[in-house]
């Protein structure tokens, strides 16, 4: 069975934008309250010593800088160099779209290790306290991207998956919806049902990794474990869902005739994750303490 993609990217139309404020958008903003949440939480908990919710604040405030900005970087110079150099003003075009989560968490781990000197924290005590915080932000972007009908996957090669408009041959693609329905309708369009790849992402990335790292977080774990069970599981579930995710057109694939660029930033996350937990298995324990009193009102 084979679902028409039918759903308005833009969740509120504003007679003063033409773009509306788009469902993605968002999905980032539910992102960073999830966040919050969470975070104020493991903070109560004393997850992070020496640091209250007036000092989580201004993390998580520097973790929103980093996820935009090196989202937005890291989409530009991994994935559309070319066009960046053909013109550098496409970076400032984020009404088009395009975020990178290997820039977004080069971003975070800048802001992390910024707060982190200024707190006198070691680095990855910090890190270990973000991870937990990140999946909820990676399901809802990619619930996110298949609101909006974009990195869809392969095709199905079936009966069954999802038919994306913007995937069709030019021709068809240009038929107004109601057309399309009635294409649907009558089986027309099922050869060409991608994968919901975005989707396996949101379990994966999101769901699968929000519950994993919730609960082995529960417990005090040696500093580097936290941080390295994240990476390890998102560089291994972005691998693997690459293998029905359609590359980038102008990218394509970069070797073996399979090999995309997904892959080739995953591996190396891969090898930090299983590095920091070697590397877990030799240091110390961070234990809860409670949280500092508020800071004093200027």
């Amino acid at each position: 069975m084979t679902l028409l993609h039918d759903i308005d990217p833009i969740a509120v139309p504003l007679p003063f934008w033409p773009h509306g404020i788009h469902w993605y958008g968002l999905m980032y903003l539910l992102a960073f309250g999830v966040a919050w949440w969470i975070g104020r939480r493991r903070v109560r908990a004393g997850r992070l010593p020496g640091v209250n919710e007036d000092g989580f604040g201004d993390l998580l405030f520097y973790g929103m800088l980093g996820v935009v900005l090196g989202g937005r970087l890291g989409y530009v110079f991994f994935y559309n160099f070319d066009a960046f150099l053909a013109n550098p003003l496409m970076l400032l075009r984020i009404n088009e779209g395009g975020m990178s989560f290997h820039g977004g968490l080069i971003g975070v781990m800048v802001a992390a290790a910024l707060w982190s000197r200024s707190r006198k924290l070691h680095f990855f005590d910090t890190m270990d306290f973000v991870a937990p915080l990140v999946p909820a932000g990676l399901g809802l972007g990619r619930l996110g991207n298949y609101i909006g009908g974009e990195l869809w996957g392969k095709p199905t090669g079936g009966s069954w998956g999802v038919v994306f408009p913007d995937s069709l041959p030019a021709d068809m693609a240009a038929l107004p919806m109601e057309r399309l329905r009635e294409l649907h309708a009558s089986g027309a369009l099922d050869p060409f049902a991608r994968h919901p790849s975005q989707l396996y992402q949101a379990a994966l990335e999101g769901l699968v990794m929000l519950v994993v790292l919730l609960t082995y977080s529960r417990k005090p774990r040696p500093r580097y474990a936290i941080s390295g069970l994240f990476a390890l599981m998102y560089g291994s579930f972005r691998f693997l869902v690459e293998f029905v995710r359609e590359p980038d057109a102008h990218l394509g694939y970069l070797a073996f005739g399979w090999l995309t660029m997904g892959q080739v930033l995953s591996l190396p996350l891969v090898a930090l994750g299983l590095f920091l937990l070697w590397l877990s298995h030799r240091s110390p324990t961070l234990q809860p303490v409670p949280p500092p009193a508020p800071d004093p009102a200027p």
